[in-house]
């Protein structure tokens, strides 16, 4: 059966939608929800250095996400609902092999730096974060996995009872760690490994009794050539957008100290519930743009972009407002009056977080329409801007020169990422008029 004409949608279809998106935004909301409350548990009960080692583990978990996110995940949207369609128990069962490969080769590695850290006694806080976030990474990334498999099968709902249980377990751990005295920058990232283990199991075992059997299992080697060649660009694209969100981290730590990063990560976290929101609204965002690719071609590229960017930017706008209003409040509740004086970067970080958002517009809409390349060109045009601001930035203005940095990167991005669309639509509109004009008998 042929989809429907956009804008001909029935009432049924719309509230199916409005219901699938609220199971979207509770899995990816108990799941952010619950990092978010442990980064904000450690910062009341850590001392700042120890919850600076705990950041910097942290942001190179989030580098493992989006590396898995672009090989394995998004891909797995792709082919699950089309080329696999058929035989989803065989695919699953061939990214499940992916996925320890992918896992590991990240893992070992990080825990090798771990060691090495340690026996150079540089700092044990930072050598406990890199263990524990190598540990937790092949587990929790199980979990994400598992969750998508639901996606593919259009069973949302069933993902967002996995993540409160993750939450559940998560929070749980961390409630017993602190019990027993066991809070440190190793246990941090353990609780959300913990979570992930839990979670993956009961996803799994579901998947395994109602999956339909049957289909075939694709060999391992097409699976892989074939998120390779849809994955490699996003992959480059994470590795670049990773750089603005994260890389002031380790730098605020060279140039600063392990206190003052603890410090920027109790400011930053104040952009994660809004992105968390934005991370669930994409996957949703991206297979409706590539409708309206297929039905309305490059024409229409440019009234799509600036629509997902006014969604997601004035979602943003509305956040901020609240935020900065409830500004001294926010930071005595959420750390006990800890990392108050850092209220003064928080409008700064307003901005760039709004310029975030509104370059998820244009980098929808050139996913939606196959150019990953072109995602990768803004990312990168961003990286370097970070790197070439943020570095002398940081060290000659410490936190301050950090989050301007960010803050000029983020608006690169957007600037780029649209200036890449609208050119796109020149050069295919004048082609698709050519096609058109009758040809001379």
């Amino acid at each position: 059966m042929s989809a429907p004409h956009p804008g001909r949608a029935s009432q049924q279809q719309v509230v199916l939608w409005i219901g699938k998106g609220g199971f979207a935004l509770v899995d990816q909301g108990f799941v952010s929800g619950s990092n978010f409350l442990v980064g904000i548990f450690l910062a009341r009960w850590m001392p700042a250095d120890q919850y600076g080692a705990y950041a910097v583990g942290f942001a190179v978990y989030l580098l493992a996400v989006m590396l898995y996110q672009s090989l394995l995940l998004e891909p797995m949207l792709v082919f699950g609902s089309s080329k696999y369609a058929n035989c989803v128990r065989g695919y699953l069962r061939s990214l499940l092999s992916l996925h320890w490969l992918i896992a590991l080769t990240m893992s070992l590695p990080l825990m090798g730096w771990a060691v090495f850290s340690y026996s150079q006694q540089r700092s044990s806080g930072l050598a406990a974060a890199l263990a524990g976030a190598a540990v937790a990474m092949p587990v929790v990334l199980l979990f994400w996995l598992a969750r998508r498999v639901f996606y593919i099968r259009n069973s949302p709902a069933v993902s967002a009872a996995g993540a409160v249980l993750y939450c559940l377990v998560t929070l749980g751990s961390l409630v017993l760690a602190r019990k027993y005295h066991l809070i440190s920058p190793l246990s941090g990232l353990l609780v959300m490994g913990i979570g992930g283990a839990v979670a993956s199991a009961a996803l799994l075992i579901y998947l395994r009794i109602y999956l339909p059997r049957g289909g075939g299992r694709p060999a391992l080697s097409d699976t892989w050539r074939q998120h390779w060649g849809y994955g490699g660009w996003a992959l480059a694209s994470a590795a670049m957008i990773w750089i603005p969100s994260n890389v002031f981290y380790p730098l605020v730590t060279a140039f600063c100290g392990a206190a003052q990063t603890g410090e920027y990560k109790a400011l930053m976290n104040f952009t994660l519930p809004f992105f968390q929101v934005c991370a669930a609204l994409s996957s949703l965002a991206l297979p409706y743009a590539a409708r309206r690719h297929s039905w309305h071609g490059v024409a229409k590229a440019g009234i799509l972009s600036r629509r997902i960017a006014l969604l997601f930017t004035g979602g943003a706008i509305f956040y901020w407002c609240i935020v900065l209003l409830l500004r001294d409040t926010a930071f005595h509740f959420l750390y006990s009056g800890r990392y108050t004086d850092m209220g003064r970067f928080l409008w700064v970080i307003a901005i760039g977080s709004i310029f975030w958002s509104a370059f998820l517009g244009p980098a929808t809409t050139l996913r939606a329409m196959e150019s990953p390349a072109l995602v990768l060109v803004a990312a990168t045009a961003a990286g370097v801007v970070t790197l070439a601001i943020g570095i002398p930035a940081t060290k000659y203005a410490g936190i301050a020169g950090a989050v301007w940095a960010w803050t000029a990167a983020e608006i690169v991005a957007f600037g780029a990422a649209e200036w890449l669309v609208r050119g796109k639509v020149r050069r295919s509109v004048p082609l698709m008029h050519s096609a058109e004009l009758p040809v001379a008998s």
